[in-house]
């Protein structure tokens, strides 16, 4: 059964998570200024995560020790954290962050379609299909002008991102299988996973010793760790828990705006006019998709 709160709790919630994730972009775009990407995620979720630990240290709590729950948080690490921080990361070398957060905002529609044709526990509904149709839309729009212009890294960066964005939507779905247990103890545990899968392949790709990071890189990264993973990531598995699935990927569609405007804001970044159309298509089929769906699930 899903926690009862008040709406207007979840709503706050909502729009909390959308800013911290909406920020995560800028953190990441400073962060790969100096630090590789595979190394600035593997830190990333390891502060994170023992940020975590120590709070269900002070509260009492423990992670579950258990093969069969343990064998979840890695799967959650895989879909929600190890695999598409990294693939976003890499992307934002070469990609402005505010077209990342455009990108990223199609985690909704990807929930919905993996829903729809795995589970199958919501129904098709016009509405949906117009959602899903002008978010996809827009997504092609802003990767079909990228390649046309022959900027063949962009479209690998951009579909890269497009790849981080399926991931988070499955991981919405398996992410409800959490449903009762306290939100910071799968966000821990996912995230200490994701770190111990990471670390090995930082220490032998980047040699994490031999860099040098700049200070405005490490303070990027600490409030990427703190901020935008670990206190979102307690919102987030408390949303799955209160909203569902679909409704916790609402957010997706708020932090656009905030991301961008951060991305145009601290780094000077422009959204030119095709982007903003492309934008326009996927915040209109996100919310004519999500809307519906988290009405229903909130209700259950």
């Amino acid at each position: 059964m899903p926690v009862k709160t008040a709406p207007v709790t979840e709503l706050a919630l909502l729009m909390l998570l959308s800013t911290l994730w909406g920020a995560s972009y800028t953190f990441i775009k400073v962060g790969v200024e100096t630090i590789p990407p595979i190394t600035l995620i593997a830190t990333r979720t390891l502060i994170a995560g023992l940020i975590l630990l120590g709070v269900l240290h002070l509260r009492g709590l423990k992670l579950p020790m258990n093969v069969v729950m343990w064998g979840r948080f890695v799967l959650q690490a895989v879909l929600n954290s190890a695999v598409p921080f990294t693939l976003i990361a890499w992307a934002e070398r070469s990609i402005d962050a505010g077209l990342a957060v455009i990108l990223n905002s199609l985690t909704p529609i990807f929930a919905f379609l993996l829903t729809a044709l795995v589970t199958r526990h919501e129904r098709v509904t016009s509405r949906k299909l117009f959602g899903v149709t002008a978010g996809l839309a827009g997504a092609c729009l802003i990767i079909g002008i990228q390649a046309l212009d022959g900027l063949g890294a962009q479209l690998w960066a951009q579909l890269a991102m497009v790849a981080a964005t399926v991931c988070y939507g499955a991981a919405a779905i398996t992410g409800k299988g959490f449903k009762g247990m306290d939100p910071m103890v799968p966000a821990a545990g996912s995230l200490i996973a994701g770190a111990m899968m990471l670390m090995p392949f930082s220490v032998i790709v980047d040699r994490p010793w031999t860099l040098t990071p700049s200070t405005q890189s490490l303070l990027a990264l600490l409030g990427l760790s703190a901020f935008s993973t670990a206190l979102a990531f307690a919102i987030y598995f408390r949303l799955l828990q209160t909203l569902g699935s679909v409704g916790a990927t609402a957010q997706a569609y708020l932090r656009v705006p905030i991301g961008v405007a951060i991305g145009v804001i601290f780094l000077g970044e422009t959204v030119t006019p095709t982007a903003a159309t492309g934008l326009i298509a996927v915040i209109a089929g996100v919310i004519a998709m999500t809307l519906p769906g988290r009405k229903a699930v909130a209700s259950v």
